[in-house]
């Protein structure tokens, strides 16, 4: 339910601003975005005990990009009662921003530290399969392998040692 009411306000940002400012209005939902990983903060905007005009208030000192628009987007939100999805407008904005410039972000994970180089080499790679600009970012974890997602375009390939050794041990016994 959240992502359908996200894509209709995104729909009607991007409609209202272009270039420059969207990148503007993006960096600030950005901004707004990681003030809702703070515990008192969504308290504060989730309460029914602190009006609407404190709460849009409080958003708006927040903004780092004080537009006219944007600060009537915020308005609109707020008299909507729709301050909570500032999260998930944010992440859908990046997504439609991300198809419309055909850039993309992806993580690679490995238990194994991967070089600078291999992670352009997969960059490369990854970019002129799909026709797009690909960059990734490289995360040390327990994945036995090499794990690649790019959510954003639904990709997820892997290489994983323990599944190799399994379809080994299936040809093996398969061929006694």
């Amino acid at each position: 339910m959240s992502t359908v009411i996200a894509k209709r306000y995104v729909k009607a940002l991007l409609e209202s601003f272009k270039g420059e400012e969207l990148t503007k209005v993006r960096d600030s939902l950005k901004e707004l975005s990681s003030a809702f990983d703070i515990t008192k903060f969504k308290t504060i905007i989730s309460t029914p005990d602190v009006s609407k005009e404190n709460k849009k208030k409080l958003i708006i000192s927040i903004l780092k990009y004080e537009n006219k628009k944007l600060i009537n987007f915020i308005s609109l939100l707020n008299e909507n009662g729709r301050l909570l999805f500032l999260s998930d407008i944010y992440k859908e904005l990046e997504l439609q921003i991300s198809f419309k410039n055909n850039r993309y972000k992806g993580e690679i994970y490995a238990d194994k530290e991967i070089s600078k180089e291999q992670v352009e080499s997969l960059q490369k790679s990854f970019s002129k399969k799909f026709g797009a600009d690909i960059t990734f970012k490289s995360e040390k974890s327990n994945y036995k392998g090499v794990k690649i997602e790019i959510d954003d375009l639904g990709v997820e390939t892997s290489f994983s040692l323990d599944r190799l050794k399994a379809q080994m041990a299936e040809h093996i016994l398969k061929a006694i």
